[in-house]
């Protein structure tokens, strides 16, 4: 081999310890290789039990997403059930946060409110689907109330729990140096708690999954909820496969924006999420 191709060699291993080294890479290979077995399980247990309407087979499930998807069923039900979980989780963090915050502030708001925020937090949303049904009727106005109870308390307990957990010694420090209350809450109180309300939010958006099924299972005609409970009339499982995937993939993108989103827009707190 001449010294040109030996430095050719060289350059190339370089180059590949240096991007094998890459953190970015090194997760990406590892999360291929998991994906790669978990395929190759689900193809070895389909084929054992050998009954597609028991357990569908990887490539059976993909032909029942590429029919769904050409028939553009699939897209619809993706839309209703992102928007109504977006807007129930929109407004549930809108109250939920204002909620907290005086909560951990005000130690009369929170012996007024604290004892029906943990009444209502133990009652699963699902408990509340007929009567919301009967109050607010078939329509989109039934489902997002219910993302609305499943997004409030979540939000407003980890907000609340931020504020009180917001060392003293901050606050003092900056009261003595000048600082009014309005500027000790805006400036230490808020970049404290963000941490606390993010994970309130995150653990909140998964809730707001889990009701927005169990809605559209019982009164609705369109979500990935209904897509999943229609599925089984017909004893087409692959559908069933294709939501439940369908539902993992929004919940793992839904949770990528909302980190990106607080990493972005809080970024001047110096705060890390």
């Amino acid at each position: 081999m001449t010294q040109a191709a030996l430095t050719v060699e060289r350059q190339r291993g370089a180059w590949w310890q240096a991007t094998w080294k890459s953190e970015a890479v090194r997760r990406m290979a590892i999360f291929m290789l998991s994906l790669s077995c978990a395929l190759l399980l689900w193809t070895l247990l389909a084929w054992w039990v050998g009954k597609p309407a028991f357990l569908p087979s990887p490539e059976k499930t993909l032909n029942g997403a590429l029919e769904l998807i050409s028939s553009g069923d699939l897209q619809n039900h993706v839309f209703s059930s992102f928007t109504r979980i977006i807007i129930g989780f929109v407004i549930g963090t809108a109250i939920g946060i204002p909620l907290g915050l005086a909560m951990g502030s005000s130690q009369f708001v929170r012996a007024f409110v604290d004892p029906y925020v943990e009444f209502f937090r133990f009652i699963p949303p699902i408990a509340f689907v007929t009567l919301a049904v009967i109050w607010f009727g078939l329509g989109e106005t039934s489902k997002i109330v219910l993302i609305v109870y499943t997004t409030l308390f979540m939000v407003a307990i980890n907000t609340m729990i931020g504020v009180l957990g917001v060392e003293p010694d901050k606050r003092f420090a900056a009261l003595c140096l000048g600082a009014t209350r309005r500027q000790v809450f805006l400036h230490v109180t808020i970049p404290a708690v963000i941490p606390n309300i993010v994970t309130g939010m995150k653990i909140a958006m998964g809730n707001s999954f889990m009701t927005v099924v169990s809605a559209e299972m019982v009164a609705a005609k369109s979500g990935v909820g209904f897509l999943i409970y229609n599925s089984r009339l017909f004893l087409l499982t692959e559908w069933i496969f294709v939501g439940i995937i369908t539902l993992g993939l929004m919940g793992f993108i839904t949770d990528r924006a909302l980190r990106i989103a607080a990493t972005t827009l809080l970024s001047r707190y110096e705060v890390r999420i």
